[in-house]
C-alpha cells in the first residue's frame, strides 16, 4: 500500500489526523495534511482507506 497526498486540495478539516493518526499529521501552521508514512503496514490499512474515504477534499489516495 502506498498513500499519496494532493496538498493543493487538502481543506484541513483534520478527519485523515482523527482516521489514522500513525499515518498522517497536520502542520501547525495552516493544518494542512502532512503525510507521516508513505508506505504503512497491513495492520493501519483499514484505518488509511477510512481516512481517504472521510476526506471532504478527497486530497487522499491509496495504491496498492
Amino acid at each position: 500500500m502506498k498513500v499519496v497526498i494532493d496538498e493543493e486540495k487538502c481543506c484541513a478539516a483534520g478527519q485523515c489526523v482523527a482516521a489514522a493518526p500513525d499515518v498522517f499529521d497536520q502542520r501547525d501552521e495552516d493544518g494542512i495534511v502532512v503525510l507521516l508514512n508513505e508506505t504503512p503496514g497491513p495492520e493501519l490499512a483499514d484505518d488509511v482507506r477510512n481516512a481517504a474515504a472521510v476526506c471532504p477534499a478527497l486530497a487522499i489516495r491509496v495504491e496498492d
